[in-house]
């Protein structure tokens, strides 16, 4: 009797805290529509901010869309959350970027935000570790976590010091927003030292000095890429799960993956909470690896401080990480739960075309994808309760390969 009660208290307590407080999510592409499903399917409102066509507007459980210009811009980021949570009365709902700049915006003006909003993002003293590579790399190499070789020259004569680097190389910026929108690459491929100059002076016109990266190309393709995913709270992970990041577009430095499949790789676990421990984080995070054949080690690529493309495969295993945040913010319980391997999660739009070229290849078989599809059980946009975004998707996919130069 006694536990029917509590079980009652709780159940109150619940729909009193969650009463009119709903959700903003910043940037509605496919892991913001797995947001506003994830809450909306609750019965939680959630808007969306965009300054984008995007699939979450077509959403059923998208309360409304809003169209604000040139997020990539950290005041006008801030400026358009504030004045639309005032213009609605969205005191106390919970912010949710999925991208980047969105994330660094929030950060940097958490305390401004949170008299409005409930800002799960962590302050910049944490979210610096991850914005930033150069301070990834440091801290993690401080911390006894193995990393790609990786040097910052500042002038194109330093290239021809770089001796512990061998041919292919990656060029990369330290802060991949600077790069990203301007070249729609997330790295460049070097295979000769010549051509390691030639890039070099091309990353040199759209990058601040220091912020180019030389970095060895570690060998092997997506069954050595993997990423530890969880929902970290007080030094812990509440809820967390561990994959293999198959395939990915493009091929080579991919911007998004678009199949992957949980695996068990307990290293990962100790070596993702140790970094995370150190900067005292709290919230949503994906910490990428790639395992080098040459020594067998897991090697630290990159950590993004928020939601992730795929972290609605979670939810098929039972943690559903975006609502698990919103319970979290909320004071409301959250359970423990780690996913176990065997579960996979596929972006067909995208998939297809990283499949033809890993097929072209010879990465891959034709029976083993389409095998790998059998047995997938997520899907990135479709969805038969919510179908409209995943029509949605198709016609508007000429619009994002031009704007995203896919």
């Amino acid at each position: 009797m006694n536990d029917r009660l509590a079980v009652s208290s709780i159940e109150a307590r619940s729909e009193r805290l969650t009463d009119n407080i709903g959700a903003v999510v910043v940037g509605g592409d496919y892991q913001g529509l797995g947001i506003v499903r994830s809450l909306g399917q609750r019965g939680i409102p959630v808007f969306v901010v965009d300054d984008e066509l995007s699939l979450s507007r077509f959403s059923k459980y998208t309360t409304r869309f809003l169209h604000k210009p040139d997020l990539r811009d950290e005041r006008r980021t801030v400026d358009s959350l504030l004045e639309v949570g005032t213009r609605f009365g969205l005191q106390d709902w919970v912010l949710y970027p999925t991208r980047d700049e969105t994330v660094a915006a929030l950060s940097r003006h958490r305390a401004e935000l949170a008299e409005l909003f409930r800002v799960p993002t962590p302050d910049w003293s944490s979210v610096q570790w991850a914005w930033d590579k150069r301070n990834t790399y440091k801290l993690a190499q401080d911390l006894g976590i193995p990393t790609p070789v990786t040097l910052y020259p500042e002038h194109i004569a330093q290239l021809a010091e770089l001796h512990c680097l061998t041919p292919p190389f990656a060029i990369k910026p330290a802060i991949k927003e600077h790069f990203v929108y301007a070249t729609k690459a997330k790295a460049w491929r070097a295979d000769t030292p010549e051509e390691l100059k030639t890039l070099f002076s091309k990353a040199s016109e759209l990058l601040p000095k220091g912020e180019i990266m030389v970095q060895e190309v570690i060998p092997g393709g997506g069954c050595q890429q993997f990423s530890y995913c969880a929902f970290f709270r007080d030094g812990s992970a509440v809820g967390k799960m561990t994959v293999r990041r198959t395939r990915q577009h493009p091929l080579q430095f991919g911007r998004a993956s678009t199949y992957v499949e949980t695996v068990d790789l307990p290293i990962l676990e100790e070596l993702s909470e140790r970094f995370l421990r150190a900067i005292g984080y709290y919230g949503l995070v994906e910490v990428e690896y790639k395992l080098d054949p040459r020594d067998s080690q897991y090697k630290l690529l990159d950590v993004n401080a928020r939601t992730w493309g795929y972290h609605t495969l979670g939810a098929t295993a039972g943690l559903d990480f975006s609502h698990m945040l919103f319970s979290d913010q909320l004071g409301l319980p959250v359970q423990a739960c780690r996913v176990g391997a065997g579960l996979a999660w596929v972006r067909m739009i995208t998939d297809l075309p990283a499949a033809y070229m890993a097929l072209r290849a010879g990465d891959v078989d034709l029976k083993c994808y389409m095998r790998s599809l059998k047995t997938c059980a997520t899907k990135a946009v479709f969805s038969t309760r919510d179908p409209l975004p995943g029509f949605a998707e198709i016609l508007l996919l000429p619009y994002l390969a031009c704007k995203r130069g896919l």
